[in-house]
């Protein structure tokens, strides 16, 4: 059986705040992570390649047998079928970027060591269909087409519920509910896309969903929320409100009304009472987006864009964020009016200013939190927020003896 060790390259850096805290392979995109799908599609068990204070969490596991493949490219048939053909020492390119490659131990300890390996054969994909992520915006983007891909994978075997009498349901061949699923009173609307219900989610009476959508595990969408295509609800998360193509990773809530649109939240997250995202500029302009590779603002090539939020960072109720705001890891958002679009991390405030959020009392946050989910905050998770903090540090510059 072939080993899968997937890795993190440049593009890692583009998709900041959301890979402080994780590879890039760990984001979820479609139902699954990028890792679950590779590990379903090849039938293996995945480790990492990422940055060195990861890498006690994400740690690597290699044989003489290795698909060596880019965290940022998603699988599809077509690319999965040409993976499988590689021989040893070929590889496959889109572009100058290396998408996967077949090693053995040899080649891959020169690899991590940093010396040349012998040269690789290049195979150019041309027009090889599968997603590639590149950014930031890619990642609600492109998440209806992956939502599609993921459910006629993981709908090949295996049984589903029938949807529940009470509810309003169109296109119900394409509306699955895996086991102990609870729908009551919603209308689902699959014919824009599928609709996947996980295990022992709860959808309760009078929510609205319009495929494409993914609802993960024990997530519970609350009563009257509005869900459009092209949104993940992770699993554990609470989603109340109205979320248009928006993701968010596991153990997040947006519970109460206001509207998020073309976002990506990280796990650990929550959005307090009707805050509010803009998710398209009044002059209809396409949205400019801190970036970290960049140290600056860029433009994105999109009209639409909401939010990004790091791991376990909070908005209290009302309020209100511009349009492409991007807020780090462990961060507090309150007050009054329209706080600044890139809010670093571990940062606490709002509009009328902000203060450090020192790890101490960060920690004090998670692990309170998270104890209301049976979950620890481990001795690996908080030497990765130690180090996110000493390495964000510049950008908190109201405060120039923080640490």
């Amino acid at each position: 059986m072939a080993n899968i060790i997937l890795f993190d390259n440049e593009t890692r850096e583009n998709l900041l705040p959301l890979t402080f805290t994780r590879p890039v392979c760990e984001l979820r995109m479609g139902v699954l992570r990028i890792r679950e799908k590779w590990e379903r599609w090849l039938n293996a068990t995945a480790s990492f390649i990422t940055q060195d204070y990861l890498s006690a969490k994400y740690g690597i596991d290699y044989d003489d047998n290795n698909y060596f493949i880019n965290g940022s490219a998603l699988p599809s048939p077509e690319l999965v079928a040409l993976v499988r053909q590689m021989e040893y020492n070929e590889a496959l390119l889109q572009g100058e970027e290396l998408i996967a490659a077949r090693l053995d131990a040899r080649q891959l300890e020169k690899l991590m060591k940093d010396d040349d390996i012998e040269e690789l054969k290049g195979i150019e994909l041309g027009n090889t269909p599968f997603i590639k992520i590149n950014g930031l915006t890619d990642l609600f983007s492109q998440n209806a087409r992956a939502i599609a891909q993921d459910v006629e994978l993981l709908t090949k075997k295996g049984k589903f519920l029938p949807v529940p009498s009470s509810c309003f349901a169109k296109a119900k061949s394409q509306i699955f509910l895996e086991e102990g699923a609870k729908v009551e009173g919603a209308f689902l609307n699959a014919s824009d896309g599928p609709i996947f219900i996980g295990r022992n989610a709860h959808i309760m009476e009078g929510s609205m969903i319009r495929g494409p959508v993914a609802i993960g595990e024990h997530a519970q969408v609350k009563m009257g929320a509005k869900i459009y295509g092209g949104t993940t609800i992770g699993p554990w998360c609470k989603a109340g409100g109205e979320i248009v193509e928006s993701v968010l990773l596991e153990y997040s809530n947006k519970a109460h009304d206001g509207f998020l649109g073309h976002s990506y939240l990280g796990a650990w997250t929550n959005i307090g009472a009707d805050t509010n995202t803009s998710n398209l500029k009044n002059n209809y302009e396409n949205v400019r987006l801190w970036s970290y590779t960049e140290k600056r603002f860029v433009n994105t090539g999109t009209q639409f864009c909401g939010l990004i939020m790091g791991d376990h960072s909070k908005t209290a109720i009302n309020v209100m964020l511009n349009t492409g705001t991007v807020i780090g890891v462990s961060t507090n958002i309150y007050g009054e009016g329209f706080p600044r679009n890139f809010v670093p991390s571990f940062s606490w405030g709002g509009n009328s200013g902000f203060r450090t959020f020192k790890t101490e009392k960060a920690f004090e946050t998670m692990e309170r939190v998270m104890d209301r989910r049976q979950q620890t905050l481990d001795i690996e998770d908080r030497l990765i927020y130690l180090r996110v903090y000493e390495e964000t540090q510049s950008y908190r510059s109201w405060d120039k003896t923080d640490g």
